[in-house]
């Protein structure tokens, strides 16, 4: 018997017992709807979660400090870490400390020339003193490179927009900030001029008792800018995975200058003589890929830099979403479990009702392994009827349950996303798992068939 045969001689019988066979691809059909809803449930939330994070530049970053991490503290321990623990620091590093690497212009190029590597900017913090109109407020301000463009916490700006390029004039504000300084709507800034204020340090008179007896005096510096844009979250101090949002937003060229005033103010008053002081603080590294900030940052680690990532954070988070993926899809498989049941009842019962039928075929030449092709062939066509059904009913309910969280989301304030995910792989190993279960389940059926003595399979009423 020709493949041909077996393959037509099985759609026959399918076709004979049409309810029995619909009931029983209706099973699988559910089975794997049950299976491919729940685990495209823990690919969206994974998507979800983990996409959100990569967005927001926090993974494909690397925050980089002066000297070599001590112990397992992620920003620095022991006697190194209390010399780096700031500008001001008042302590003479002990001989046995390790070498401190500073972190200055040559240094970001250095950094920048690592393999991976496809932006190095400086952390910059400045203190200053905001006015608008006569009402003035305190708070700091922040550097932002033209890279941050669309990324993290800028991926979206509540008002306005990003700071132009070429436009060292322009700055942003946080939403607190902003109601801060006026009662007006936010948007209503847009345009406005901003007065920053801070101290620098310039030559002056001499100064008794100061470190090496400087001559040296303070002014107050006034610089105007305009506002150009409203960003409504605000990151911490560190500003951990790049450029973060806070109080007033600069260009990254203007906040260097402003820092590098500051920062003197600060040594004249705050170092120790003889203490040497690194320009920059931190620096942030970006890389190309999420999965090259492991690699990058023990590379900046042998160069004598301290270096921290959340990228241990996010190799967590995936196990912990393969796990739900595991659970879930166990979960989805028992619907698909009791549907296997269903194949192999269908395949028994037609051996009874075919028995003579599989005598016949067996006397008049057919082997046992063209019987057992007959009835595997059977019962691949249900589990690849009913694998497809699945898929495609899985993804139905799933875009309805998707619509109706997603309103209930944004009623709350929330953000509407993608809650199931069903990329192409999870469908082609739905199909392929429904077409083993079917096989699995109609394999002791198709074997005993082949094994019915012909002569009994006659006499079979």
């Amino acid at each position: 018997m020709t493949f041909a045969d077996a393959l037509s001689l099985a759609f026959r019988n399918l076709r004979q017992s049409k309810l029995r066979t619909a009931l029983t691809t209706l099973g699988v059909a559910i089975g794997i709807a049950s299976l491919s809803g729940m685990v495209s449930l823990g690919v969206g939330l994974q998507d979800q979660f983990v996409g959100r994070f990569l967005r927001s530049g926090m993974f494909d970053s690397i925050t980089v400090m002066p000297g070599a991490l001590q112990g397992n503290a992620p920003f620095g321990g022991g006697r190194g870490a209390r010399a780096r623990s700031g500008r001001g620091a008042a302590r003479t590093p002990a001989p046995d400390d390790p070498p401190q690497r500073p972190l200055d212009d040559e240094s970001l190029a250095e950094l920048r020339a690592l393999e991976h590597v496809r932006d190095v900017y400086p952390q910059l913090r400045v203190p200053l003193e905001v006015r608008l109109d006569e009402v003035t407020e305190y708070g700091l301000g922040s550097g932002v490179p033209a890279s941050a463009r669309g990324e993290g916490a800028f991926q979206k700006i509540a008002h306005g927009q990003f700071l132009p390029e070429g436009e060292a004039d322009a700055c942003m504000l946080s939403l607190g900030m902003a109601r801060r300084l006026s009662d007006e709507p936010a948007d209503r800034l847009l345009g406005r001029e901003l007065t920053l204020i801070f101290a620098s340090a310039a030559p002056g008179a001499f100064a008794p008792g100061m470190p090496g007896g400087a001559m040296f005096q303070v002014r107050r510096v006034e610089e105007a800018c305009r506002i150009v844009g409203i960003v409504e979250r605000e990151t911490g101090p560190l500003g951990v995975g790049g450029a973060g949002v806070s109080p007033v937003m600069l260009p990254l060229d203007r906040a260097r200058r402003i820092n590098a005033q500051v920062a003197g103010t600060q040594r004249v008053f705050m170092r120790p003589q003889g203490v040497t002081d690194s320009l920059y603080q931190t620096v942030t590294v970006k890389v190309t890929r999420p999965q090259h900030t492991q690699d990058v940052q023990e590379r900046i680690r042998t160069l004598g830099y301290s270096a921290f990532s959340l990228n241990d954070t996010l190799a967590e988070a995936k196990r912990a979403f393969l796990i739900l993926d595991i659970i879930l899809g166990l979960v989805g498989s028992i619907a698909l479990a009791v549907a296997s049941l269903g194949i192999m009842n269908t395949m028994v019962m037609s051996i009874l009702e075919r028995t003579r039928e599989i005598g016949i075929m067996k006397a008049i030449g057919g082997s046992d392994a063209d019987v057992r092709r007959i009835f595997l062939i059977e019962a691949s066509a249900i589990g690849v009827v009913g694998g497809v059904l699945g898929v495609v009913l899985g993804w139905v309910v799933g875009r309805g349950i998707n619509f109706a969280a997603n309103q209930y989301i944004v009623s709350q304030g929330g953000t509407a996303g993608n809650l199931f995910s069903l990329p192409l792989w999870l469908i082609a190993a739905a199909i392929a798992f429904s077409l083993f279960v079917s096989l699995a389940a109609g394999a002791l059926p198709a074997r005993r068939a082949a094994r019915l003595d012909p002569i009994h399979a006659l006499r079979h009423d």
